[in-house]
């Protein structure tokens, strides 16, 4: 079944004059989130960027990637901690996204978790959006 998903931005000002505006996720409806050039370049302060809700959006996917590739080999993670690292250099954009997984698979020794993760990498959703962005994975066994 095909699913659609929505997020709006409303954006008022000058991008780097003070300019600011708000992200909503609106299909789930769970909030309403600042965003501000300061907040994407330099430091949060409170505030969200595209390159973290990028990060949220790649590291929940190839957690759901990594576990499906793992029950369908036999071996169901009990858990998996996923992190997802998205760089972003003004003038340059997303220079890149390291992903970082530890994993707790019974029975599954590192190469073959490591095979796993390198598999759900390739083939996650977003992984595959972000086609021509250099993609870097740690995976290991807790």
């Amino acid at each position: 079944m095909a699913t659609t998903r929505t997020a709006k931005t409303h954006w008022e000002g000058p991008l780097l004059e003070g300019g600011s505006g708000r992200v909503s996720l609106e299909s789930s409806g769970l909030g309403t989130y600042d965003v501000s050039w300061p907040a994407r370049a330099e430091e949060p302060n409170g505030k969200t960027s595209p390159e973290e809700l990028i990060a949220a959006a790649h590291s929940s996917c190839f957690s759901m990637a990594l576990s499906l590739g793992l029950s369908k080999a036999g071996s169901p993670p009990q858990a998996l901690d996923t992190q997802a690292d998205v760089s972003f250099q003004p003038g340059k954009g997303i220079t890149g996204v390291h992903l970082t997984v530890v994993g707790s698979v019974e029975g599954m020794d590192a190469d073959a978790f490591q095979k796993h993760a390198e598999d759900a990498k390739a083939n996650c959703p977003v992984s595959q959006a972000l086609t021509g962005t250099t993609i870097t994975l740690d995976a290991s066994l807790a």
